[in-house]
């Protein structure tokens, strides 16, 4: 009833539109199901990376299958807890781009570098019809992420890793692939609620959003502007600030799953 999705390119790696049509039938096809699908909205701020796989474009760029409009996107947040698991501080957007011990452990240098939740407005996706209402942020253009979650490596998960490549055990993990299994737990939970998977959610993600629902938890601190160094120059690419309601940051924000569960289940209950 959930696909969760750990991958994704910069659109501008596609040749265009066409291209990614040809790819989209899986997406159509979990619609017509009725199955959730969800995508990390990436792991480089307003920055992603081109076809050589390691330098980075200059500009705001966003990714696929993030994109989609058939696709919820996951972007990330930093939680603050102590000890008890009580939270500090309100969340804030996952930016770990200038944090040397992050950069020291993931990167081997002190950095900058790129490392925050993605979020951005397609080039290939105009605004869905989901998105009328926040029309004044995303423009003409769909807007990425959706919603967020938990996704900082200065507070990364513990993970039991077991397939090739390397040996089995406990790793670090982080970023919008640790977010986007999170809430896809959370969609299962919900589907299981409503007694049937959900299929599509973003509608009702926008839906709850504009009615201040209990379980949707705006996200204001922070930014995923991101900076790194490239052809031995220190370039900075300007992102997008997490604002009061919906934002390029975070999305919606983040969800309080006690009461989004059975608010996202019952807008889901019949479709």
């Amino acid at each position: 009833g959930v696909i969760s999705q750990s991958f994704g390119a910069t659109e501008q790696t596609f040749p265009g539109r066409k291209t990614l049509d040809s790819l989209r039938s899986a997406y159509q096809n979990a619609e017509l199901h009725h199955v959730t699908v969800l995508s990390a909205a990436g792991d480089a701020g307003a920055a992603d990376v081109g076809p050589d796989q390691s330098t980075y474009y200059r500009f705001p760029v966003t990714s696929w299958p993030a994109s989609d409009p058939l696709v919820t996107a996951v972007g990330g947040t930093q939680l603050h807890l102590n000890a008890a698991g009580g939270r500090t501080a309100p969340d804030r957007v996952w930016n770990d781009t200038y944090n040397r011990n992050v950069s020291e452990y993931l990167d081997g240098d002190a950095g900058p570098n790129p490392l925050a939740s993605g979020g951005g407005r397609s080039i290939y996706f105009g605004r869905p019809a989901f998105q009328g209402d926040v029309a004044n942020v995303v423009g003409n253009q769909r807007g990425v992420p959706d919603v967020s979650m938990s996704a900082a490596c200065d507070g990364a998960v513990d993970v039991y890793s077991s397939f090739p490549g390397q040996a089995a055990g406990w790793y670090p993990t982080c970023g919008t692939s640790e977010a986007t299994p999170l809430f896809a737990g959370v969609v299962a939970l919900a589907g299981q609620v409503a007694g049937h998977p959900l299929g599509p959610i973003n509608p009702f993600l926008y839906q709850l959003e504009a009615q201040h629902a209990r379980g949707i938890v705006d996200v204001t601190p922070g930014s995923n502007t991101v900076s790194f160094t490239q052809a031995h120059a220190l370039h900075t690419v300007t992102g997008y600030h997490a604002e009061p309601g919906y934002d390029l940051a975070t999305g919606v924000g983040t969800v309080d799953a006690q009461y989004f569960v059975p608010e996202l289940a019952a807008l889901g209950k019949y479709w």
